[in-house]
């Protein structure tokens, strides 16, 4: 059975409800945002959150000298800065959720491409699209030059075609493996010889591009790069894989075969059109089951700019990109071409450790240590963070923690930030 919309009027729209869709759709949720959602409703809010405003004023000038710094550097941290910047501060914490979904989907590292230009602007082409058209963002991708030097595009030469990218957009772009055979990975390399970088652009270099006749997915004919893409596109894997990546990254870490069947088909329906995908999916019955609550591992960045939002806090962001990649997860550079793999991969003793040191700094520091002035109590404050039931004696046994001191409060807080339960999304 295909999983239902879900019917507030059924059962009912509380705080923790809104707590769970503002968690997984921004990675944390201050106390004023939980109040707006849990009064405004699912509709409305899922109206908001999938409807990215105009940016402009004070944001939009900052983020735009943050990226110029960047650039005239040719500097990676000033523009992981800037992304982090974008993520804490912008007007669409989604779309920034959903762009960094896409950076893990088609990963690309600096370390080979080594251009914060080019980089950007992929960031750029993810963002575009990122909420919108996945046909669109793939044949963006298909011509963009960080994607082009990170996989040899101008490697792909007609008498030595290179294989990497045709493999890629196969594996881990579209289908996964095998929902291909290596003859159309070689046939898919053909096509796509030709499509290289020049002056930093797409260049379509006709005198290396193969003419021939060549056979992908079951097709033949003179086919091109383009041509692959829409192969790709209309095999009923490419849908599934979508789905499969989209319910890990929303709703549960081991998804079964009727679910995936479920939203792959609402891909299909919706043409590869993300917005009506992520409404089906975040307004759905199996969104806000009890078995889909607390089920996945909150990466580094929902822990660290998670937990900041939720405090109301304005971390140092040069600062938090170095604990994010010290957690495993360093922006613009993926460990491989297939990405962070995350979940249980996430947590390891040695991140733990950091995780808690993290915390510690959080609560104890002037330069982090500030929580909303309406949080007053231990039991607020676990609510806020756990927005479960959850056994707080540990925690109410901290010194002090009972009562309404700063003191006793930022010592509790530390110690729910570091209980399992958290480590949790």
């Amino acid at each position: 059975m295909n999983p239902a919309p879900y019917d507030t009027q059924k059962h009912g729209w509380s705080r923790r409800d809104a707590t769970h869709l503002l968690w997984r759709t921004q990675g944390g949720a201050t106390e004023a945002e939980i109040a707006r959602a849990a009064e405004e409703g699912l509709s409305a809010t899922l109206d908001r959150l999938l409807s990215p405003p105009v940016e402009a004023g004070k944001f939009a000038e900052t983020a735009a000298l943050l990226r110029q710094t960047a650039e005239d550097a040719d500097s990676l941290e000033p523009l992981k800065t800037w992304w982090l910047y974008r993520m804490s501060e912008g007007p669409s914490p989604l779309t920034e959720k959903m762009c960094l979904f896409w950076h893990n989907l088609f990963a690309t590292s600096n370390v080979k491409v080594r251009s914060a230009a080019h980089m950007a602007a992929q960031n750029d082409l993810i963002r575009t699209h990122a909420l919108g058209d996945y046909k669109a963002l793939l044949a963006g991708m298909a011509q963009d030059p960080a994607m082009l030097i990170w996989l040899d595009g101008n490697a792909n030469r007609l008498r030595s075609p290179n294989e990497n990218f045709a493999r890629e957009v196969m594996e881990l772009f579209t289908l996964g493996v095998g929902h291909y055979t290596e003859t159309d990975i070689k046939e898919a390399a053909r096509a796509f010889t030709g499509w290289h970088v020049r002056n930093d652009r797409f260049w379509f270099n006709r005198q290396q591009h193969d003419h021939g006749s060549k056979r992908v997915l079951g097709e033949t004919g003179n086919l091109d790069g383009g041509d692959v893409l829409r192969l790709c596109l209309k095999q009923d894997a490419c849908p599934r894989f979508l789905a499969l990546r989209l319910l890990r990254e929303f709703v549960v870490p081991d998804p079964d075969e009727a679910t995936m069947t479920w939203l792959a088909a609402s891909i299909r329906e919706h043409d590869f059109q993300m917005t009506p995908v992520l409404r089906t999916l975040l307004g759905s019955d199996l969104f806000f089951a009890a078995t889909s609550r607390h089920r996945l591992i909150k990466s580094p960045v929902q822990f660290v700019l998670g937990t900041c939002r939720t405090l109301e806090v304005r971390p140092n962001l040069k600062a938090a990109a170095g604990i994010i990649a010290g957690l495993g997860q360093d922006l613009f550079q993926p460990p491989t071409v297939k990405g962070w793999e995350g979940g249980r991969l996430w947590i390891t003793s040695a991140t733990l450790l950091q995780r808690a040191n993290f915390a510690a700094a959080l609560t104890s520091s002037e330069t982090y240590g500030r929580m909303g002035a309406a949080l007053v109590s231990v039991e607020q404050l676990a609510e806020l963070l756990l927005a479960r039931d959850a056994d707080l004696a540990p925690v109410l046994a901290y010194p002090e923690a009972s009562t309404r001191s700063s003191a006793g409060l930022h010592g509790a807080l530390q110690l729910i930030l570091t209980m399992p339960e958290y480590q949790m999304i």
